[in-house]
């Protein structure tokens, strides 16, 4: 179907104008510029012709067949103008027109209407409030969109939910000299997905790369699973707005959609191996390395430069990006120094010198290519006017079509110069990705480089525990849930968290002072007393917790005191653990995610998680690679393995406390906030001594 939609053999302009600057007029006069091979058939009811093309005063006049028609009428006419497409036979629509979901009820009783109709018919719907498609095939050249810019076929499709985004990303490719495959730009997406749009051009053979642009998604489990299909096929190059406060808001009011400060998506992202970016402009000139280059197999990349001081910047960024500068075997060195200029210094980078001509720049490449420690090569080339220029480029480009490791381009010129401009060209029709300052291109290298991690990066599957009590667990739920209770008591926490087997501080549930003394004689002292509400959410900043009591009669004052300090609160129910000194605080937490299940958080705990806020997210079910990247991603990581004499923590059972958390989670799927915190981390253990779940 969306062959239909994306190689239209007819095209209809429901709503097409005689007025020049109309929309309606606008789309018809871009499939003529751009040289659409199909036919064009304008809709209106009163003018004989549009830009020169016979006119049609309905659908039911026209000829021949009709694979997408464009809908530019108001929006209270859109229903009837689909049933009218249905019985063409018209396969997809692209709705141009604005109000429907966005602008509020009525517009979403009028959404509902045409999808109704829609569905009756078979009949896809692409947007509505969009752009549309292009597809620059030149046996095609479907230019089925408003938009202002022409772009020259290549191999880079870009998908985004912002048309005026959508647009942007698609002049910065053709300012690069990116050649684009086919572009899409969906609107309100109230049918035809992001989902399907990137299963379809997963199967197209010309694109090489996605460049995904959204604000959110209507179905985060849908895009997930489909996005971890896709990248194991394509780069997935994607951004998302709306990570600020302000910038949600935004995102919110132009589209519609569901955008919210969260970093759900950048976490899909990071599941399902797309390659994520901040900034538009990275992601584009990334997009340049993917259009031609292979896929780096590993981080070791190879430097050749003809000056010094863009080579040290190229380096650093590079590095930052993790990658290594190894050193090169004995053999290549040999071999360099057959090839190249007396002045040259031949260690990594490879320095040829500025009187450096095409042979020399090729042996070095050619060296690089073959050398095993190598699997990228980034080149400075600066074109010194006494060099041929041309010559150098020329055997740049010969020299990398012999090898299968990615070559980047760090092309430092004056391009008001012809002699520059035609060098730059002999680059570009070379397939070689060039950039005007070492930044630029080592970052480039970098994302081609952090997506072959990415593609190698293996997250095996879930752990299933054996011995949890899923059930027992689960009965713990349901009686809060008869109860009326949300946020569940202490002594309800500790037995889902032992159901499943995971650490927890000897605890014994007391209702009064006498019965505290009791436990805390039952448990053994030291212990900790913790007062037990519903009511009442951070114990410790209202004076709901005494630790190392050392005897029940201390117990037995610290309970009189909670209650009468916190009585106000209601019936004061008490908690007594055993106080388990030193150790590392962190935390381990979960919450629900719209649409996608939990998202479970780990880092520093106690105090250190509100001021610190060093904690990272993974989404459930967590993997043991992907919780032991979790312990490996906080700031303050070194701590875990024990600093100036003091003892590291048992990462493993870390590792393994945040894998039940998440088969937990699994399991109970009401639960809508956890919280261990802190979860005391030992050179030998690990042991939960306070936990709060709402659900």
């Amino acid at each position: 179907m969306l062959d239909a939609l994306f190689r239209p053999r007819g095209v209809a302009i429901i709503g097409a104008s005689t007025k020049e600057l109309s929309i309606g007029n606008v789309i018809i006069r871009n499939l003529q510029t751009y040289g659409y091979k199909g036919n064009i058939y304008p809709i209106n009811p009163t003018a004989p012709d549009v830009r020169g093309i016979k006119a049609y005063k309905s659908l039911g006049e026209v000829p021949g067949e009709i694979d997408v028609a464009h809908i530019i009428i108001p929006a209270k006419l859109v229903p009837q103008a689909i049933e009218e497409c249905g019985k063409k036979g018209v396969k997809a629509v692209i709705i141009n027109s604005a109000g429907f979901s966005e602008m509020g009820e009525e517009g979403a009783r009028l959404q509902e209407a045409f999808l109704a109709n829609a569905k009756r018919h078979g009949v896809r719907v692409f947007g509505p409030n969009c752009q549309g498609i292009i597809n620059t095939d030149p046996s095609l050249k479907a230019y089925c969109n408003f938009t202002f810019t022409y772009p020259e076929p290549g191999s880079v499709s870009v998908v985004a939910l912002s048309g005026g985004v959508g647009a942007l990303i698609m002049q910065a490719l053709f300012d690069e000299g990116i050649g684009m495959r086919m572009y899409a730009s969906n609107g309100n997406a109230c049918d035809l997905s992001i989902p399907e749009i990137l299963r379809y051009w997963a199967d197209d053979p010309g694109c090489k790369a996605i460049l995904l642009y959204t604000e959110g998604f209507s179905d985060p489990m849908e895009f997930l699973e489909t996005a971890r299909e896709v990248a194991a096929r394509k780069p997935v190059l994607a951004m998302k707005a709306g990570r600020t406060e302000q910038g949600a808001k935004a995102a919110s009011s132009h589209t519609g959609s569901l955008a919210g400060v969260d970093i759900a998506t950048e976490l899909i992202f990071g599941k399902t191996g797309i390659l994520s970016f901040q900034d538009e402009e990275d992601m584009v000139r990334a997009a340049k390395a993917f259009a031609t280059q292979p896929v780096p197999a590993g981080n070791r990349v190879g430097i050749i430069t003809n000056t010094g001081g863009p080579a040290v910047i190229a380096t650093d960024v590079l590095v930052a990006a993790g990658l290594e500068v190894p050193k090169l075997s004995d053999a290549s060195i040999s071999r360099l120094k057959a090839t190249q200029l007396p002045q040259a210094a031949l260690e990594n980078p490879i320095d040829v010198v500025a009187t450096a001509g095409g042979d020399q720049f090729r042996a070095a490449v050619e060296v690089l290519l073959e050398e095993e420690g190598v699997d990228s090569i980034f080149i400075n080339f600066v074109t010194a006017p006494f060099t041929d220029t041309h010559e150098v480029a020329r055997q740049i480009v010969e020299a990398s079509r012999k090898g299968k490791k990615p070559v980047v381009c760090n092309f430092m010129t004056d391009l008001t110069q012809e002699r520059y401009r035609i060098t730059m060209e002999i680059l570009k029709d070379g397939g070689i990705p060039f950039y005007a300052t070492p930044t630029a291109a080592a970052r480039a290298l970098g994302a081609l480089a952090r997506y072959g991690r990415l593609r190698r990066r293996d997250i095996g599957r879930p752990e299933t525990f054996a011995g949890a009590d899923a059930a027992r667990a689960r009965s713990v739920v349901l009686s809060a849930r008869e109860t009326g209770r949300s946020v569940l008591s202490a002594a309800d926490v500790y037995t889902i968290l032992e159901s499943y087997g995971i650490p927890v501080a000897r605890w014994k549930a007391a209702g009064t002072p006498d019965e505290a003394a009791a436990a805390a004689e039952a448990i053994g002292c030291p212990v900790v007393l913790k007062v037990d509400s519903e009511a009442i959410d951070h114990k410790s900043d209202m004076g709901g917790v005494a630790v190392d009591l050392k005897d029940p009669a201390a117990v037995r004052s610290a309970a009189e005191g909670m209650r009468r300090r916190l009585g106000s609160h209601g019936d004061l129910k008490f908690l007594v653990q055993k106080f388990h000194p030193g150790g590392r605080e962190l935390i381990v937490g979960a919450s629900a995610e719209r649409g996608l299940g939990h998202l479970v958080m780990f880092g520093l705990g106690g105090i250190h998680v509100e001021v610190l806020k060093d904690v990272v997210f993974k989404i459930a079910p967590v993997t043991r690679v992907e919780a032991c990247e979790m312990l490996d991603s906080i700031r303050a990581k070194t701590l875990l393995d024990g600093v100036r004499g003091q003892k590291g923590v048992d990462k493993d059972k870390v590792v393994e406390l945040i894998q039940r958390i998440s088969q937990l989670l699994a399991d109970l799927p009401e639960i809508r906030e956890m919280d261990l915190n802190p979860v005391m981390a030992f050179e030998d253990s690990v042991v939960a001594v306070d936990g709060r779940i709402r659900i």
